[in-house]
């Protein structure tokens, strides 16, 4: 019998945000997955090891997940992962890949998810809070209201067309090019709020576009809102 794949969001940033049903799944596994060349410097795994501290005691077994855009380097390394998880797979070993937020919002999980079921393997999906809806929450802001839209999109791609729309959008990746969304955002007349580092120990929070700071951190994410004026 081989072994299950899960795909395991632990949330934002804030350990009690991670589910039961994610904490379970770690407790009673022995093989935790986890992006990164080392797998104790990650993220997600101090989210994790803060609630479940037997997690150093599990087999943790790091996934290398490159931050680059050469997709011919990042499917080759895809399919390095998917193959060390598969071997566990095959001695009847359940594996959980832990990871931020929710693995269904632009995760790296996705892609090994892609190998491992072309492959034949069972693979399940456990949601995570996304960061988006616990920064509205720091905020103490609402997503939405009453018929407007919510658009997710990467900042860099998609920032000025969703921006010149109606509701509510939200800039994931934003750090690399805020300068420049900075421009989009300035135009746009919509409120702008931002988390940096949302529910952890470095959290800062943003309101109005001339208070985001162009050297933004990595875990950076823009809540801009249509205004209600």
């Amino acid at each position: 019998m081989r072994g299950i794949a899960y795909g395991v969001g632990v949330g934002p940033g804030d350990p009690e945000l991670m589910t039961q049903k994610a904490i379970r799944l770690i407790r009673e596994n022995d093989v935790i997955a986890v992006p990164g060349k080392v797998a104790q410097e990650a993220i997600a795994y101090r989210i994790a090891a803060a609630m479940v501290p037997e997690l150093a005691k599990k087999e943790l077994v790091p996934i290398h997940m490159p931050m680059v855009r050469d997709r011919a380097l990042l499917h080759t390394e895809h399919v390095k992962g998917a193959r060390r998880i598969e071997s566990y797979l095959d001695q009847g070993k359940n594996v959980v890949y832990i990871t931020l937020g929710d693995p269904s919002i632009y995760c790296s999980f996705s892609y090994l998810q892609s190998i491992l079921l072309s492959d034949g393997y069972a693979v399940e999906m456990v949601p995570g809070v996304p960061s988006f809806c616990a920064a509205a929450a720091r905020l103490n802001l609402p997503l939405v209201e009453w018929d407007e839209p919510l658009h997710v999109v990467p900042a860099a791609q998609e920032a000025g067309e969703v921006l010149r729309g109606p509701g509510t959008c939200v800039l994931m990746k934003s750090s690399r090019q805020m300068a420049d969304i900075k421009v989009l955002l300035r135009g746009s007349e919509k409120e702008v709020f931002a988390v940096e580092n949302c529910g952890m120990e470095a959290e800062k929070l943003y309101r109005g576009v001339e208070t985001l700071p162009d050297d933004a951190g990595y875990l950076s994410l823009i809540i801009a809102k249509t205004s209600r004026d």
